[in-house]
């Protein structure tokens, strides 16, 4: 390898994503999210941490601008996503990996097919109408497939899978977009806790076995703490808490979810 492949490799940027002063006011005056900066690179896990209406879910669909942000700006390795439109901004959200509550897969379509459309963002409008991959897309989504127990399910309809298995399909199509960011949305909260511990393993595995930073929306603080290296809490929101489970204490919980009744 010659020199200058060398700098182009050195010089490529770290996978990461960097909020830097996010606001969001659904109406004037109330903001739902306030002043929300934080940094996640490489293969760092964080869980987003707070009670239900303090804003966890509003973060991550500004994050991938779902719903524009009031103020403030994403970076997605670098790119500044917030102000993007149209075709750029379809072309950076391939970068940004989801996992749903809801799996949010086409349920009449196979598992192979799901997977697939993680990457119809790369294909042209009419390859992506007709559905024509290319066989490195296939060969790689058998891979993957194989790798999370799912190979013989890929040719079975989505909704004969059972709850577990649709979020290995889910998390397999995010994970099939070669994202920059895999973020995830309470994916744990409809499956039972043998499950859950399974899902929140896998998708911890993924995050340090392709270098991708992992941001997870979720209310059970026990798994955020047993899975995640670093907790990001919120209340009223904002950011209470930011460091590593370790450091999370009985107060600060009692910060993050209010009174100290749910913790007995």
């Amino acid at each position: 390898m010659t020199t200058d492949q060398n700098n182009m490799q050195v010089s490529l940027p770290q996978r990461s994503i960097r909020i830097e002063n996010l606001f969001k006011e659904y109406v004037p005056g109330k903001p739902i999210l306030k002043d929300i900066s934080f940094e996640v690179q490489g293969k760092s896990s964080v869980a987003i941490i707070g009670a239900s209406g303090t804003g966890k879910s509003t973060l991550i669909r500004c994050v991938n601008k779902l719903i524009p942000p009031t103020a403030g700006n994403v970076f997605i390795s670098g790119e500044n996503i917030t102000k993007l439109q149209g075709s750029e901004l379809r072309e950076a959200r391939r970068k940004i990996g989801m996992v749903f509550q809801e799996f949010n897969l086409v349920e009449r379509l196979s598992v192979m097919e799901n997977v697939l459309c993680g990457r119809l963002g790369y294909l042209t409008p009419w390859r992506a109408w007709l559905r024509k991959y290319p066989q490195t897309d296939i060969d790689q989504a058998y891979e993957l497939l194989e790798s999370m127990g799912l190979y013989d399910f890929a040719r079975q309809r989505a909704d004969s899978l059972s709850g577990g298995q649709r979020q290995r399909v889910g998390i397999a199509r995010a994970v099939m977009q070669d994202p920059h960011v895999l973020l995830a949305d309470e994916p744990t909260s409809s499956l039972d806790p043998k499950t859950s511990v399974e899902i929140m393993e896998l998708l911890v595995a993924l995050s340090e076995a392709h270098d991708i930073p992992l941001v997870i929306n979720i209310h059970d603080v026990e798994l955020a703490k047993r899975f995640t290296s670093r907790i990001v809490g919120l209340s009223n929101g904002g950011i209470v808490f930011d460091g590593p489970p370790s450091e999370l204490t009985e107060e600060h919980l009692k910060t993050i979810y209010g009174g100290a009744s749910w913790l007995q």
